[in-house]
């Protein structure tokens, strides 16, 4: 059992930015909150702060669920204050991030990577290099001419609502599998929202058998 793990959901702070697609970091860790009723939020680190006694069902410990109060692009320095006051190494950290170049609804849980053009992983990298553990949360791509900065800061269209909300649940299933069985066995969340449909299976055909010659069945030749 560790002592503490750290949940940081990456967000923009404001009124302004609540239930925007780039906030899907903030979605999850207050659904998380909501799902074991975590009302005890304070200030630290320039974020939001709830600790968490983890029940013994999902592998017991502490965790800390941060909500960045600064923008995305200076997210790290929060990590980095977080996890130099428990001194804890980089592995406990877990970040939940919205991605562009998932679909809608696509989760993928990975214990390292790149910052994949994401200015708030951009910045975890450089104050704690890219060996931590991070879950992309698929937000879709903006239409051909819809400006992306608008598409990412702006909320999920009506008929999309449905599916964002299942994958924030899922998403935090997710987590509280991280917490509990490790980042290996919580791999198993990856993928699209709802599988996709097998492949038509090829139908095979018999090869035609050539017509009889003179009311004979064909034949060897004699």
């Amino acid at each position: 059992m560790r002592a503490m793990r750290i949940i940081l959901g990456i967000g923009n702070p404001g009124r302004e930015y609540v239930g925007t697609r780039h906030n899907c970091g903030f979605l999850v860790v207050d659904a998380l909150a909501q799902r074991h009723g975590l009302t005890a939020w304070r200030k630290d680190w320039n974020a939001d702060v709830c600790e968490w006694a983890v029940p013994p069902a999902l592998g017991g410990g502490k965790a800390l669920l941060l909500k960045p109060r600064c923008y995305v692009n200076l997210s790290g320095g929060v990590a980095q204050a977080a996890l130099a006051f428990y001194k804890l190494p980089i592995s406990d950290l877990l970040v939940v991030v919205d991605d562009l170049n998932l679909a809608l609804g696509h989760l993928r849980l990975r214990p390292d990577g790149s910052a994949g053009g994401h200015n708030g992983l951009r910045d975890i990298e450089a104050k704690l290099g890219p060996l931590y553990p991070r879950l992309r949360m698929g937000i879709g791509r903006p239409r051909p001419g819809q400006d992306q900065v608008g598409f990412v800061l702006g909320g999920f269209a009506p008929d999309e609502q449905p599916d964002a909300q299942a994958m924030v649940a899922k998403a935090v299933d997710c987590v509280e599998a991280w917490l509990r069985d490790g980042l290996a066995v919580s791999c198993r969340f990856n993928g699209p929202l709802r599988p996709e449909p097998p492949a038509p299976k090829p139908v095979l055909t018999k090869p035609a058998v050539p017509p009889a010659v003179d009311g004979r069945e064909p034949g060897p030749e004699r």
